[in-house]
């Protein structure tokens, strides 16, 4: 068995040195937003977008007034893709049931799936305003009944961008505000004078934006630590080139640091596809992005066996995972570790970030060995409750929790037992006394 890397992406020193750079920024913005509030994110917006309105949240009028540029053909494909994402939403949100139990006569244990009471939704902007992102997370939000939802996009050419305007409003957005980067999710998470703070954020967005919220993390909760968008492809020689060229650029055109990943056992597939790589890369119009990010975050591995190809995959985690082989069935019931598979060459990364159904805001830099990706569930806390109902019960249990509340030392904790012995049970335990 061997494994070939035919190309390789730059060294992880070089990637964590651009980390570090990014995690100073971030650190000290997020301080100066803490420290100035709403003059800190009006400076930020006017230095990063050129925009500074005498206020960042959008009016209904306002809102009314950018959905008014949305044509009919643009509004009819958002309320198609809503559609599809609230339609699969719905059927998660009813796979999680409250339950109580019995455990024992007299014990009912149970617990209550309650929403997240506010959550600051970011939709990336800039290069590509990402009006899909609207659909993920807002509405996936307000499937799961989350009270209070703000919603956050920086400006386009020094304006609201109108489909995101609605593809916010529609999916359920309550407040919407036109702010973008480390100013936007730190004014969500910190909150302002004139921006109340929520209980989570969620969203993808570039490098900073991620690094803002895995500092935030503790203060607000977060969907999850996301990094630039990765996409591999695990291809036989069932499918050509093109396809898994095609594939790769879509995603790599995302940014300059977008890792882009072939796994094959056929050499000849990987050579091929390196080739029309480079021959799309003469004629795609973001190619001036995907090249950099080809060049420095590709790579082509050729594996022996089906068995290699499946312990790389998991190995390295990847967000996106096209499968194309002529056994892809066997690679979902084997993998583990991955934010989202599309499964067989009709299927693409792309109606995945859009319009299929499933959420597009998922785990990278490994992440999906221990979450999924953006969910309905996500914006939901599971909490326990727990009641006894009888004497008999109050009595039994409370021998039993005395008795390891000692074995641990904690007499406090012991004596909260032996109380309800002494007051719901058949013999009288003498007070401060453990139950034998």
């Amino acid at each position: 068995m061997a494994i070939e890397r035919l190309k390789t992406s730059k060294p992880d020193a070089e990637k964590a040195e651009d980390d570090a750079k990014v995690r100073a920024v971030v650190e000290a913005t997020l301080h100066d937003i803490e420290t100035r509030g709403d003059a800190a994110v009006r400076d930020l917006s006017q230095k990063f977008d050129g925009y500074a309105p005498e206020r960042f949240r959008l009016s209904p009028s306002e809102i009314e007034a950018a959905m008014q540029k949305v044509s009919t053909r643009e509004m009819e494909d958002i309320k198609f893709a809503q559609t599809q994402i609230r339609r699969f939403a719905e059927a998660q949100r009813a796979s999680m049931t409250d339950i109580e139990v019995e455990t024992l006569p007299g014990v009912v244990l149970g617990h209550k799936n309650i929403p997240v009471q506010s959550v600051g939704c970011y939709v990336p902007g800039g290069k590509f305003p990402m009006v899909a992102s609207a659909h993920m997370s807002v509405l996936t939000a307000n499937v799961a009944g989350v009270p209070r939802i703000v919603a956050s996009a920086p400006p386009v050419n020094g304006a609201p961008h109108p489909a995101i305007v609605a593809a916010m409003h529609m999916g359920g957005a309550h407040e919407i505000y036109v702010l973008g980067g480390i100013q936007a999710v730190g004014a969500m998470a910190i909150g302002t004078e004139t921006i109340e703070p929520v209980h989570m954020l969620v969203g993808p967005g570039n490098a900073f934006v991620a690094e803002a919220k895995r500092q935030l993390f503790g203060r607000v909760g977060i969907d999850l630590f996301a990094g630039p968008t990765e996409t591999m492809v695990i291809a036989d020689d069932t499918v050509d080139a093109e396809l898994c060229a095609t594939d790769l650029l879509g995603q790599a055109e995302h940014g300059y640091n977008s890792p882009a990943c072939l796994i094959t056992n056929s050499r000849k597939l990987a050579e091929e596809t390196m080739a029309e790589c480079d021959r799309l890369l003469t004629i795609l119009p973001t190619a001036e992005t995907a090249r950099v990010s080809w060049r420095d975050y590709g790579d082509v591995i050729v594996c022996d066996t089906y068995d290699e190809m499946l312990k790389v995959a998991n190995d390295m985690a990847y967000e996106h995972v096209q499968v194309m082989t002529d056994r892809d069935d066997w690679f979902l019931e084997h993998m583990q570790s991955y934010g989202a598979l599309f499964l067989g060459p009709r299927t693409n990364v792309a109606n995945g970030d859009k319009v299929i159904g499933t959420n597009h805001t998922l785990p990278t830099k490994k992440a999906g060995r221990y979450t999924g990706g953006l969910w309905v569930g996500k914006f939901l806390k599971t909490h326990s409750y727990q009641k006894v109902t009888t004497d008999e019960a109050a009595a039994m249990v409370g021998e039993y929790g005395s008795r390891l509340c000692m074995l641990e030392g904690f007499v406090g904790h012991a004596e909260q037992c032996n109380i309800r012995v002494r007051r719901y049970g058949r013999r009288n335990v003498p007070y401060g006394e453990a139950a034998e």
